[in-house]
Order: structure tokens, then C-alpha cells, then sequence
């Protein structure tokens, strides 16, 4: 396999981890003990400690991109797009997505968090264009 896809296999993994990690062992350990009922978790409502409302939208913000990753993934497979800068790219994606999530999780909502958590989004943002950049390059003119 890619560098890239193994890269995307890791989003993917970080995602699940998240999730089970901080909003999973959040809702369970809930349930199991017996302090609140299966149906105090609704999906369109927004409850809890402020670090579980943090790690829910750090999850939600994963799956938002999640796709996203997986699209240029598959245009670098398909097209048979590969490189040390293409590996690098991958890989600051993946690094990035985590400590955003981190950020996003374990620090109170600042400015200063906030700008932090921006930074490591962005970063993701341009590598992805980059990403996108290097596939166009590499077939335009091709069938």
C-alpha cells in the first residue's frame, strides 16, 4: 500500500479512536453505572460536560473531513500520483488532524485554542489543495 492511503487508514483509525475514547467511554460508563438512561444521548442535542461537547465536535469535525482526505487519496491511487512531497503531504494531513483533535479536546475554549486548533486545520487545508494541485498537474492533457 501508499504512503497516502496507509496515511488515510490512520484518519480513519484516529476517528474511531476518538470517538471511543471520549464520547464512547463519556456515554457508557453513564449508561453501565446506572446514573442516566440509553435515551439521554439524542443526536441533535448538545449535553454534557464541556470537554465531552469539545471531543463530540472534534469527532464530528473528523468525519467532516474524513471524506475529503479519502477523495484525493483515491485520485493519487487512481492516478497513480506518488513522491516524497505526496508522502509528506499525507503525512502532515494525518499528524495535523490529530493534534488538532488533541487541542480541540484537552484545552478550554481561548482565543489563543482556538487560533492553535485554526493552525492545524489550515495546515490540513493546504495540503490537501497541494494534494489536488500535484494530481491536476500530473494528468493535465491526459484522457
Amino acid at each position: 500500500m501508499t504512503v497516502p492511503v496507509w496515511m488515510l487508514l490512520g484518519f480513519a483509525m484516529w476517528t474511531l479512536l476518538l470517538l471511543l475514547l471520549t464520547v464512547g467511554i463519556y456515554r457508557w460508563s453513564r449508561i453501565f453505572s446506572g446514573r442516566v438512561p440509553i435515551r439521554d444521548f439524542p443526536a441533535d442535542a448538545a449535553g454534557g460536560e464541556e470537554w465531552y461537547r469539545r471531543a463530540t465536535r472534534a469527532h464530528a469535525n473528523c468525519i467532516e473531513n474524513l471524506p475529503v482526505f479519502g477523495a484525493i487519496v483515491f485520485g493519487l491511487y487512481v492516478g497513480n500520483v506518488a513522491g516524497t512531497l505526496v508522502d509528506a503531504l499525507a503525512t502532515t494531513v494525518l499528524i495535523a488532524r490529530i493534534f488538532q483533535s488533541l487541542v480541540h479536546v484537552c484545552f478550554v475554549h481561548t482565543n489563543t485554542v482556538a487560533s492553535v486548533r485554526f493552525a492545524f486545520f489550515f495546515v490540513q487545508f493546504v495540503c490537501f489543495l497541494w494534494l489536488i494541485g500535484i494530481i491536476v498537474v500530473t494528468h493535465t492533457g491526459s484522457p
